[in-house]
């Protein structure tokens, strides 16, 4: 698997960002059901630009051929919440962090409490992270995994929040060496086969695709 390309930089007019969890539940006599979840949760997602002009066009027309034709990725996020809301000025992360230096979004992952609470530092003092934002955790170019973040949390005075986090983080996969990323916090995807949908045509120049997260082998 190739290393991921990059969504195009041109305005969106909307999107759709949603976990997956397979589950299956068996109904039984004596109003009892059983529950189980029965693959790993992975993320997809529905995008659709606004207006382009040609050239702009022409653009999406690459990108679509380099992220979904002959295995390859791209880096998706969801375009509506591409930082912390708290934080979001509509231009990238760029603070003092608590103990010297810029934090551009990333962070340390100073400790896995478990699946579901990670122990993040590196941020600036009184970071303020709410419910629905997402963070990455890339353990390497291609080893990525994206979550939403439970609940609102602050950090310390010296950089450090505890979080909470869904889906569970795979244990099996991602150790502390990973790096956690808040900036457009992304994971792996292609573009479904067949989604892809761009009329030409003067009044309707809006493309749309679909696209699913895929883990390299």
């Amino acid at each position: 698997m190739v290393n991921p390309v990059f969504l195009p930089a041109l305005p969106f007019a909307d999107c759709e960002f949603d976990p997956v969890q397979p589950w299956d539940t068996n109904r039984m006599e004596g109003r009892r059901t059983e529950s189980v979840g029965s693959m790993t949760p992975y993320w997809k997602a529905k995008y659709r630009f606004d207006f382009l002009r040609r050239e702009q066009l022409g653009k999406v027309d690459a990108f679509v051929m380099q992220a979904g034709g002959d295995g390859e990725t791209f880096l998706a996020y969801d375009v509506s919440r591409p930082r912390p809301i708290a934080h979001d000025t509509g231009e990238p992360l760029f603070l003092p962090k608590a103990g010297g230096g810029v934090f551009n979004g990333e962070a340390t992952l100073q400790e896995i409490v478990d699946s579901r609470t990670l122990v993040v530092s590196g941020l600036p003092a009184n970071f303020q992270l709410s419910a629905g934002d997402y963070l990455e955790v890339r353990q390497s170019i291609l080893v990525r995994s994206l979550h939403r973040i439970m609940a609102d949390a602050t950090a310390n005075g010296s950089g450090v929040v505890t979080l909470s986090i869904k889906y569970g983080l795979d244990l099996n996969v991602f150790t502390t060496d990973a790096i956690i990323d808040f900036e457009r916090p992304s994971c792996l995807m292609q573009i479904d086969p067949g989604s892809w949908s761009a009329s030409k045509a003067m009044n309707a120049r809006t493309p749309s695709f679909s696209a699913t997260e895929v883990f390299p082998a």
